[in-house]
């Protein structure tokens, strides 16, 4: 965790050269693959958002309707939380390729179900079974890249695989709405695609192990310990730092409409702005070239900033500028939490690791909106919700700084050699 003064296992893996590739069209395709592959969680979060309308006009007539439509929305992060630890595990003892491929082709069964099936009731269990897929890919994605790469590369394509995450939001949630124009059910045609990117990487990802991905270790007995302490504490971290994340891109139209911007393409426009941001932010982190442990107290003072701003924004410019400041935080925000997660983990446990971390992240990005909600209620307006997740924010900050210098001053006493 941040401030640990147990060895890390960074800065070996910072020096190590990466097990894989790293140049021509092999590479290249690779990198796509594990890429597209991390936005179909995505896709599964956000595709339907625009026709949920159309779904509740579709249901009027079903007992609890209008709270079990947007439950169909909200589900798969729900399952996708709860099983990534699970899928962590299998993914340590079948392997990621397999398990990949596998979710992939069962991603397309149950995301296209929707398209035949006639009850609310199933349609939402299809839902759920997506998530299950969505944890098996995001889990074998994000671990493959930790397979692959290591040291700054690395780092590089876990800022990538964020700025994809963040692009592809605003991108679906387009192609969702274009296409819920011709009816509620043609979005869940978009499922599909996932039979075509199956086959790809069945075919064109190298197996780990055969690709020579170990990690140094210190000699030792046979039997290890999973490191539940290191981990504990960045999946901690990680969980608040979901909420933080997500909660721009989820209550900006209502902190907008607020204000009395009623008109859908500026508040689209404004979503827009804060996504680039994102990405932005997560370009940023990528070309530091320095450990994530350290950056994570600036980062988090940074998201508080934009909040503290979103908070005393008063029109709807001061308000985009607050956003853009806490996404820039953001987008630096998840690659730092995953990279100094990555760094603790060997070969052996980045499986079930990167289940933990996602089941963390994709816990609190299900429980952001009523955090706020429970929050709106409290203080009595979203804005103030928001800003008292700024100095939520802040404290956190505070105390990863106090933490980390506190291990600082430990590591840094003389041994009791060094003293006779």
């Amino acid at each position: 965790m941040p401030g640990s003064v147990s060895p890390s296992p960074v800065a070996v893996d910072d020096a190590a050269p990466s097990p894989a590739a790293v140049s021509g069209p092999a590479h290249l395709l690779r990198v796509a693959l594990l890429m597209a592959g991390s936005c179909l969680p995505i896709l599964g979060a956000v595709l339907i958002a625009p026709v949920l309308p159309k779904m509740q006009d579709y249901f009027a007539a079903v007992p609890g309707a209008k709270a079990l439509v947007p439950l169909a929305l909200t589900v798969p992060a729900l399952s996708l939380a709860l099983l990534a630890p699970f899928a962590g595990v299998i993914v340590d003892r079948l392997g990621r390729k397999r398990l990949l491929v596998v979710a992939t082709l069962l991603y397309a069964v149950f995301g296209t179900a929707p398209l035949w099936l006639q009850s609310l009731g199933a349609i939402i269990a299809s839902r759920a079974l997506v998530g299950v897929a969505e944890a098996a890919i995001m889990t074998c994605c994000t671990a493959l890249i930790g397979d692959y790469y290591s040291g700054q590369r690395r780092v590089k394509y876990l800022a990538l695989q964020t700025m994809c995450a963040s692009a592809s939001a605003t991108a679906f949630f387009v192609l969702g709405g274009a296409a819920g124009a011709a009816g509620w059910r043609v979005p869940f045609w978009v499922y599909a695609v996932s039979l075509v990117l199956a086959p790809l990487m069945a075919t064109a990802l190298p197996s780990p192990a055969a690709a020579g991905t170990t990690v140094t270790e210190a000699p030792g007995p046979s039997r290890r310990s999973f490191p539940w302490r290191q981990l504990a504490g960045i999946c901690a971290l990680t969980f608040f730092g979901a909420m933080v994340f997500y909660t721009v891109p989820v209550e900006m139209s209502y902190l907008l409409d607020d204000l009395g911007v009623k008109n859908t393409g500026v508040i689209g426009l404004a979503i827009a702005i804060a996504s680039a941001a994102t990405m932005g932010g997560a370009i940023t982190f990528a070309r530091l070239k320095r450990s994530p442990d350290p950056m994570l107290p600036a980062v988090l003072a940074v998201c508080a900033v934009g909040f503290g701003l979103m908070f005393l924004a008063g029109n709807a410019p001061l308000l985009v500028v607050g956003a853009v400041v806490n996404c820039v935080g953001t987008g630096m925000l998840l690659p730092a939490l995953l990279t100094s997660a990555m760094s603790r983990l060997s070969f052996e446990d980045r499986g079930r690791g990167t289940g933990l971390w996602t089941a963390a992240f994709f816990g609190g990005e299900f429980v952001c909106p009523l955090v706020l909600l429970a929050g709106e209620s409290a203080v009595g307006t979203l804005a103030g919700a928001v800003g008292v997740l700024g100095v939520a924010c802040a404290l956190v900050a505070g105390g990863v700084f106090a933490v980390r210098r506190r291990a600082g001053a430990v590591d840094s006493r003389p041994l009791p050699e060094q003293l006779a």
